[in-house]
């Protein structure tokens, strides 16, 4: 039997056609093939594309993008527990994208001397990365890092968005596993929670643009380790990724047996973040090509 590929995408993709989005996938994947002159070496149907947009749009009440990031950006109605989740990552973006100089010309001297416990110093650091940081957009990076905290700490929303990626591996059947963004911490958790008992075999797990080594996030995922049903993992990065900080290495990501990282992919896209900059890489898809055509 064939190997199978399964692809989990990452936030802010509610009402759109799965279908369209995992042929969109399927485009990147085939030109980044292209560079090394080759082709697809499954067919589509071997391709699976759990789609949970619709499902986390709705059960975090998203009715509207733009309301939705304002209420988060202003703290509104948020648990001192999400705040501090919000705070911790937005520290590490503010260390990582901006300058010191930067945020203090933005929040102004009465922010600064407040410090990170005033929630004016997380609005500055967005405005920040709004100003500076080319692509970026605070209230998207704002509503990222909200949908991760729900993910961790809202079971009722984990739960639903797991079991659709569960119903994608089969067991038994050599599945290489490529995720993206928010959708690293999902194939993660669900690898490293369920892979043994569900008799998964995993050979290649794919990781782009990934938040997993933020400290925040780390903390909601722990005890850290390889999935064991996992063979290769490999990671891939593009330096000016705002959403991946880090590369997964002994530093940051300290797993054994060690992450395989690449850090200097050329995402194209607006925000260096988009799936199709990291798919049509020429090393990140012959990797999966390779991984799907081994012995």
């Amino acid at each position: 039997m064939a190997r199978q590929l399964v692809f989990v995408h990452g936030r802010a993709q509610e009402h759109k056609d799965s279908v369209a989005l995992k042929a969109d996938w399927i485009d990147a994947w085939k030109k980044g093939l292209a560079k090394s002159g080759l082709t697809m070496p499954i067919d589509e149907s071997d391709i699976r594309f759990p789609y949970y947009g619709d499902t986390l749009f709705d059960l975090v009440e998203e009715t509207d993008p733009d309301k939705a990031a304002k209420v988060v950006v202003r703290g509104e109605g948020t648990s001192e527990e999400q705040k501090e989740f919000i705070r911790s990552v937005l520290e590490e973006v503010k260390a990582r994208a901006v300058t010191e100089e930067q945020f203090q010309e933005v929040a102004g001297q009465a922010v600064v001397e407040r410090g990170p416990l005033n929630w004016g110093w997380v609005q500055s650091i967005l405005e920040t990365v709004d100003k500076y940081v080319p692509g970026a957009s605070g209230a998207s990076i704002a509503l990222a890092t909200n949908d991760v905290f729900q993910y961790l700490k809202n079971p009722g929303i984990r739960d639903v968005i797991d079991t659709g990626v569960r119903s994608a591996v089969d067991p038994g059947v050599e599945t290489v596993v490529v995720s993206h963004s928010l959708g690293t911490v999902v194939a993660f958790n669900v690898l490293r929670r369920d892979g043994d008992d569900a008799g998964w075999n995993v050979p290649l797990f794919v990781t782009v643009g990934s938040p997993l080594a933020v400290t925040a996030i780390k903390k909601g995922l722990r005890p850290i380790k390889h999935p064991t049903c996992v063979g290769d993992w490999y990671n891939a990065m593009d330096g000016g990724d705002i959403v991946a900080l880090y590369p997964l290495d002994s530093d940051n990501f300290d797993v054994d047996p060690a992450i395989e990282n690449k850090t200097d992919v050329e995402n194209h896209t607006s925000n260096q973040h988009g799936i199709a900059g990291y798919l049509d890489d020429k090393d990140v898809a012959r990797r999966i090509y390779d991984a799907l055509v081994a012995d």
